[in-house]
C-alpha cells in the first residue's frame, strides 16, 4: 500500500464479502478480519490480490520488508539531481549553455527511476480501475516532462543559449518555448522524502509484539521420565515439569511443586516486591527466580500463556484506526479524480473557446502540476522532522503523526506506579525499633545477618545501615531458611547471639503491625529478643508530585493504576497527589481499565514502564513508556521518555500539542493554496512554470512554519528549596 486510499479500497473490497467485517491499517499495514464460519484465509487473502495487493497471515517472527533503506538512495539521488536542476531552471544567471539537456537528463532519472514507485503503483491501480495520489503525481510529473521534452524537440527550448525567464500568462510567451523539469524534479524529491519518512514509522509498527515475545525464555531445563534435559519452549506441554535455577526465567506459567524461592515477577505483574514461593504457588512465564531451585509444573504453554495474551492484545490494539486516517481515506476518495477531472475540463473549455491547443495544454498542465501533493506530502513529515527532533533533544521520542493528533485530545491520563511514579528500587521507607532498642543496635543486627544474601531487599537494608553510619558488626554461619528469611550468629557489644531476620514465620515473637503496611516487613530478633522491624518499599521519584501538578493546569485528570496493593498504592497517590486510584489491577485489567475509562467519554494517555503495561499502552488513546521501562513497553507507546523523570511527561504533552498544531496548520495551507490555485490555473493565468514555483513556494511555507518547532523549550524542572 502506498497511501491511505489503497487500505480504504482494501477494506471495502473485504467488507463485500458475505458476512466480513474488516478494518485495514495502512500505518501497521494490517487487517483485522473477523470472517463467518465457512471463509478462509484463502478466500480473504485472494480478495486482496484481486484488488491488486497481497496479503499474507501476520505472526510476529515475520520479517517486514525495510522500505525506507529501498527509498533512501533514491531520495538521495532525487536531491542530489533535483537542487541543480532546480536551481538552474529558475536562475537565468545560472543558465550555462545547453543547461537544458543537462536539466532533461537529471530529470529523466529523477521521474523514471527515483520516482519509479509512484509509476508502478499508477499502473497497478489503473488495472484495477482505481486511483491515488500516486496517479496525480505520476500525470502531473509525466506530463510536465512530457511537454518540455516536446517543447525541447518540436519547439524552440532546445535552442543552445534559449534563457528560461519567468512569464506571468501564457500569452506572453511561445508555450513550445518553456519546459518544467524543475516542476517535475522537485514534486518527486520531496514526496520521496515524504514517503522515506512515513516507511521509517511503519518499519517499528511490528517492534511491539517481538519485544513482547523477547522477555520469554527460549529454552527450558525439563524433567521427563526421570531424566533432565534442555529444549526450545515451543516444545512445552502442558504437565511437563521444568527445573528453574536461581537467574533464570519461567519457561512458562505453571504451579510450583518443588523448592522455595523468591520470584520476581514485576516485568510481568507490576508488583515492585519480589514473591517468595513454595509448592503450590502460582509462577508467570518470563519472571525470574532469583534465589533457589524451583520445580514448575506448566500449566499454560504458548499462545495460552499470560505473556502471549499481553501479546496479543498489544497486536489487537494496533489495528485500531484513528480520526485522521478515517478523514484521509475520505479525501483521498474525491481529490485525486476531482484534480483530474478539473485538468480535463480545462482542456476542453480552453478548445471550445478558441484559446487553441498549446494555450489548452499547458493550462491543464499548469492545473496539474500545481495539484500536484507536495504540500500536502510535507506537512506532516517536515512537522515530524522538526517536532521529533526537538523532542530527541530533550529526551522525548514521538512514534509518528497519529500519536500527535492523540496527544493533542487527551484529557486523562493514567500512571503506573512502580518505575513510573516511583523510582522502582528497593529503599527502606520506616525503622521501628522495639521499646528499649536503639534504631542504630536494629539497623546493626539487620545488615549484618542480610549482608550474607543477596535478595533485593536484603540489598536495600544493608544500604540503608550504610548510609546511617552504623557500625559493621561481625557475623557468621549465615543460612537461608527460603520462604523465611535469614539466619546467623551474630557478636555485638561484646556478646553473641543467634539472629533470625525475616518475616513473622520466622520471627514469631513480633507483635503485630498497626495499620496498613505498605511494603515488605523485614522483622529483627537477637537471642530470642525481638528488636524491631524494617519497611522496604520503593519512593516517589523527586519532582513527581511537580509534574502531577502541572499535568493538571494542562487539563488532564491523573489517575494512578497499579498491580500492587491498596495501602501501597494509597501511599504513593497521596504523595502525589493524586485522588483516583486503581489497585491490586493484572496486567489483562490495566487495559480493561483503560477502556473502561474510554468507555466514559475520556481520551486517555496510559504512562508505563514494565511488560504488564504494554496492552494498556496499546489500548489507550496516548501511549507513554518511560525509556527506563522494558523494550516490550516502549514498543507498544507511541511516545518514549528517555529520561526517568516525569517532568519529561509534561515536556511530552506541551511539545506534541505543538507539533499537531503545526501539522493541522501545515495541513489547511496545503489545502487552501490548492483550492485557491487550481481555479487560477484552470482560468490560464497561470504558466506551468509560475505553477511549479507556486507549489515550490507551498513547500518552503509549510517547512518554514514546522522549523518553528525547534524554538521550542522544555519547562524549567524544579528544584530544591535554599535554605
Amino acid at each position: 500500500m502506498t497511501c491511505a486510499s489503497c487500505a480504504n479500497r482494501i477494506e471495502k473490497r473485504l467488507n463485500k464479502v458475505g458476512g466480513v467485517t474488516a478494518t485495514v491499517n495502512y500505518a501497521t499495514e494490517k487487517a483485522s478480519v473477523r470472517a463467518p464460519e465457512g471463509v478462509t484465509t484463502e478466500q480473504l487473502v485472494e480478495v486482496v490480490r484481486a484488488a491488486g495487493y497481497d496479503a499474507r497471515l501476520t505472526s510476529p517472527d515475520v520479517v517486514r520488508p525495510n522500505h525506507a533503506q529501498v527509498l533512501r538512495p533514491r531520495m538521495l539521488l532525487a536531491f542530489a539531481l533535483g537542487i541543480p536542476v532546480v536551481a538552474v531552471s529558475m536562475v537565468p544567471v545560472l543558465q550555462f549553455p545547453a543547461w537544458q539537456w543537462v536539466a532533461l537528463v537529471f530529470t529523466a532519472v529523477i521521474v523514471f527511476w527515483c520516482g519509479r514507485s509512484f509509476h508502478a503503483a499508477t499502473w497497478n491501480n489503473l488495472r484495477h480501475g482505481s486511483t491515488t495520489m500516486d496517479t496525480l503525481v505520476t500525470i502531473g510529473t509525466v506530463a510536465a516532462f512530457g511537454w518540455s521534452l516536446v517543447a525541447m524537440v518540436f519547439g524552440g527550448a532546445g535552442m543552445i543559449g534559449m534563457r528560461h525567464e519567468f512569464t506571468l500568462s501564457l500569452g506572453s510567451t511561445d508555450p513550445l518555448e518553456a519546459i518544467y523539469f524543475e516542476a517535475a524534479a522537485a514534486i518527486i524529491a520531496f514526496l520521496l522524502l515524504g514517503r522515506w519518512i512515513e516507511a521509517r514509522s511503519k518499519q517499528e509498527a511490528g517492534a511491539a509484539v517481538r519485544a513482547l515475545l523477547e522477555v520469554g525464555a527460549k529454552r527450558a531445563n525439563v524433567v521427563r521420565d526421570g531424566v533432565e534435559s534442555t529444549v526450545a519452549v515451543d516444545s512445552l506441554a502442558v504437565g511437563d515439569v521444568v527445573v528453574v535455577r536461581p537467574g533464570e526465567k519461567v519457561a512458562a506459567d505453571g504451579e510450583v511443586v518443588e523448592g522455595q524461592s523468591a520470584v520476581d515477577a514485576s516485568i510481568i505483574t507490576g508488583e515492585s516486591m519480589p514473591v517468595e514461593v513454595a509448592p503450590g504457588a502460582h509462577v508467570v512465564g518470563g519472571s525470574l527466580n532469583t534465589t533457589g531451585r524451583l520445580l514448575v509444573r506448566a500449566t499454560a504453554v504458548g499462545a495460552q500463556t499470560q505473556l502471549a495474551q499481553i501479546a496479543r492484545l498489544v497486536e489487537e490494539a494496533q489495528t485500531d484506526k484513528s480520526n485522521a486516517q478515517r478523514l484521509a481515506d475520505r479525501v483521498t476518495g474525491w481529490f485525486v479524480p476531482a484534480v483530474i477531472g478539473t485538468a480535463v475540463v480545462t482542456l476542453l473549455v480552453h478548445l471550445l473557446v478558441g484559446n487553441g491547443l498549446t494555450f489548452a495544454l499547458t493550462a491543464a498542465i499548469a492545473v496539474l502540476i500545481i495539484a500536484c501533493p507536495c504540500a500536502l506530502g510535507l506537512a506532516t513529515p517536515s512537522a515530524l522532522l522538526a517536532g521529533t527532533g526537538r523532542g530527541a533533544q530533550l529526551g522525548t521520542v514521538i512514534r509518528g503523526a497519529q500519536a500527535l493528533e492523540k496527544a493533542s485530545k487527551i484529557d486523562t491520563i493514567v500512571l503506573d506506579k512502580t518505575g513510573t511514579l516511583t523510582t522502582g528500587t528497593m529503599a527502606v521507607l520506616a525503622v521501628e525499633a522495639a521499646d528499649g532498642v536503639t534504631e542504630s543496635r536494629l539497623l546493626a543486627v539487620a545488615a549484618a545477618v542480610e549482608a550474607g544474601s543477596e535478595h533485593p531487599i536484603a540489598r536495600a537494608v544493608v544500604a540503608h545501615a550504610r548510609a546511617a553510619g552504623v557500625d559493621e558488626v561481625e557475623a557468621d554461619g549465615f543460612r537461608i531458611v527460603a520462604g523465611h528469611g535469614v539466619t546467623a550468629s551474630v557478636r555485638i557489644d561484646g556478646h553473641t547471639g543467634d539472629a533470625l531476620v525475616g518475616n513473622s514465620r520466622l520471627v514469631t515473637n513480633a507483635p503485630a503491625a498497626g495499620g496498613d503496611v505498605v511494603g515488605s516487613e523485614v522483622l529483627v530478633s537477637l537471642a530470642g529478643t525481638y528488636l524491631g522491624r524494617i519497611v522496604v518499599g520503593d519512593e516517589l521519584k523527586p519532582g513527581a508530585a511537580a509534574a502531577i501538578s502541572r499535568l493538571r493546569e494542562l487539563g488532564l485528570r491523573p489517575v494512578l493504576l497499579t498491580g500492587d496493593n491498596r495501602a501501597a498504592a494509597e501511599k504513593v497517590a497521596a504523595e502525589a497527589g493524586i485522588t483516583d486510584i486503581s489497585a491490586d489491577v493484572l496486567p489483562q485489567g490495566k487495559a480493561q481499565v483503560v477502556a473502561d475509562l474510554q468507555a466514559q467519554g475520556r481520551n486517555v494517555a496510559m504512562v508505563g514502564d514494565g511488560v504488564n503495561d504494554a496492552a494498556a499502552l496499546a489500548r489507550a488513546d496516548l501511549g507513554i513508556a518511560m525509556g527506563q521501562g522494558t523494550d516490550a513497553a516502549i514498543a507498544a507507546s507511541d511516545i518514549t521518555l528517555m529520561r526517568d523523570d516525569l517532568a519529561s511527561v509534561v515536556d511530552a504533552v506541551r511539545l506534541s500539542r505543538a507539533t499537531d498544531r503545526t501539522i493541522k496548520s501545515n495541513l489547511v495551507w496545503a489545502f487552501a493554496y490548492n483550492v485557491a490555485a487550481i481555479p487560477i490555473a484552470a482560468l490560464g493565468l497561470l504558466t506551468p512554470m509560475i505553477a511549479g514555483a507556486a507549489m515550490a513556494f507551498s513547500s518552503v511555507f509549510v517547512v518554514l512554519n514546522s522549523l518553528r518547532l525547534k524554538a521550542f523549550r522544555a519547562e524549567r524542572r524544579p528544584t530544591a528549596a535554599r535554605r
